[in-house]
């Protein structure tokens, strides 16, 4: 059985042929040419899914099907992109003129970020698990829930935002219009700002060393690579930055207590570094720290795999 994973990003267009286990067989990108219409991306996005399968030796009609993860929010049901801020579609029927151009009899499209969650939850950290949430940790902070093996959209399939809950009321203006965002305080983005801003109060700080004296140079590590040397600005960043990220996963879990959490994006890199002292703080403060049975908060499996392989699992 062959199935077609599509990521489609602001920057790069990937798609793999992936088997009925998630594996990538054969995989390809081509640049997102954001500066034209949706036709043009889809042309290109069909003759990469085209090169793909002629690469494998594969036919289209050997394919279960395709699965697109979009940013922005899908309609699942009609295969449509209602709206994307970053790319050129609007109420878009990608799913059938990607079928009609491809000839792969069916495709299913979703949001990437409840894609991620049903490749985690099909064939990664949530495996086995009926009920699972997802969030990743990168520019902003997106999301997934899945519930009895299925993904939670919402009545009008932009469900699951979890980054654009409020943790700071009047806080941070957010790109949403809200202020106080998770997104605004538990982003890469976030500990990025949090760390060059602790920087500048701290002119001798370890962190300096670490990215050349440049603080443009900074990035999702520098905070943690100087707190394993023993600098105490850094773990201020670190400590302030996770405990932000713990009020907005203890919230998740005491609104949905899914079996697993797991945490993808660059920051989740950080493996027990960030799981550690997180489970600490949600383990105090959850609704359910009393109960037998808990949320496992673990590190999300498929990393930099996630848009591919949760794309070819949205028909699963």
């Amino acid at each position: 059985m062959y199935y077609l994973g599509i990521d489609l990003g602001g920057m790069s267009i990937k798609a793999g042929l992936c088997d009925e286990n998630g594996n990538i067989l054969l995989q390809d990108s081509c640049p997102t040419v954001r500066d034209q219409d949706g036709d043009r991306i889809l042309e290109d996005m069909a003759a990469l899914c085209k090169r793909v399968l002629e690469q494998a030796g594969v036919k289209a009609e050997e394919v279960e099907y395709a699965g697109v993860a979009s940013p922005g929010t899908a309609d699942s049901e009609r295969g449509v992109i209602v709206y994307a801020s970053t790319l050129p579609f609007l109420h878009y029927p990608l799913a059938e003129k990607l079928s009609a151009l491809t000839g792969i009899r069916k495709v299913y499209i979703e949001n990437d970020a409840n894609a991620a969650a049903k490749g985690e939850a099909t064939f990664g950290a949530a495996k086995g698990y009926g009920d699972s949430l997802f969030i990743t940790l990168g520019t902003g902070v997106g999301g997934g829930i899945i519930v009895d093996g299925k993904i939670l959209t919402g009545c009008n399939f932009a469900g699951a935002e979890l980054g654009h809950m409020v943790i700071v009321h009047g806080g941070k203006p957010c790109t949403c219009g809200r202020r106080g965002c998770l997104e605004c305080y538990a982003s890469a983005t976030a500990l990025i700002e949090q760390t060059r801003e602790k920087m500048e109060a701290n002119p001798d700080s370890v962190m300096w060393e670490l990215c050349g004296g440049e603080i443009d140079k900074v990035d999702g590590r520098t905070a943690f690579d100087a707190m394993r040397k023993g600098d105490a600005a850094a773990k201020e960043v670190v400590d302030t930055y996770i405990g932000y990220l713990a009020c907005g996963v203890t919230n998740f879990i005491n609104i949905f207590q899914p079996e697993v959490l797991s945490i993808g994006g660059g920051i989740s890199n950080e493996g027990e570094n960030l799981l550690a002292p997180l489970r600490e703080i949600v383990e105090k403060e959850q609704y359910s720290r009393n109960s037998e049975k808990k949320t496992l908060i673990k590190i999300a499996k498929l990393g930099n795999r996630a848009g591919i392989v949760g794309a070819a699992s949205l028909g699963k």
